[in-house]
């Protein structure tokens, strides 16, 4: 028997969330604070404006969906995004829309417990990132004794190239 289509709206909503959740170049932005002070608002926020978009808009094309999400990306987090994952996203959104239009709730919550374990894959994967990040590398010790390098980016400065471009020069010490 069909669910009723209230129970797999809510159910959409929350797929939605398990698949930006899951979706690790969002989650990369959020973590790096790509999306400012409120990253993790915005993408708490994007879970609403995608579920939202789709029960605005009646047969969504995939291309459309892509679009949507890397305009809400290039937007609330200034990053564009270039894996191949756009595609992969936009896909599993559609599925799940799908399932809810059908009031297919058995298909919705087995797709959903799927994306909360990838979820959490991500989530173990993010913090391994992390701590390999806080252990001291070389490189990282050699930045730290090079000297400041200070750029003279205000006025007094020469005048605009003929392009209209201003050089930008290393301030002398």
């Amino acid at each position: 028997m069909a669910a009723p289509r209230e129970e797999t709206r809510g159910l959409f909503g929350q797929g939605v969330r398990a698949v930006l959740g899951s979706w690790a170049a969002l989650q990369i932005a959020v973590e790096h604070g790509f999306g400012g002070t409120h990253g993790r608002e915005k993408a708490e926020w994007m879970v609403g404006a995608v579920e939202q978009y789709f029960h605005s808009n009646a047969a969504l094309e995939p291309d459309e969906v892509e679009d949507f999400l890397a305009e809400v990306l290039n937007n609330e987090f200034d990053t564009i995004i270039e894996d191949g994952s756009l595609a992969e996203v936009s896909q599993q959104l559609q599925s799940l829309f799908t399932h809810c239009q059908r009031g297919e709730g058995l298909a919705l919550t087995e797709a959903i417990a799927r994306l909360t374990q990838r979820q959490q894959e991500v989530g173990r994967a993010a913090t391994q990132a992390r701590s390999a990040e806080g252990s001291s590398s070389e490189e990282e010790e050699e930045e730290e004794e090079r000297p400041e390098e200070v750029m003279d980016c205000g006025s007094p400065g020469p005048p605009p190239a003929e392009d209209g471009w201003t050089v930008v020069r290393k301030k002398k010490k």
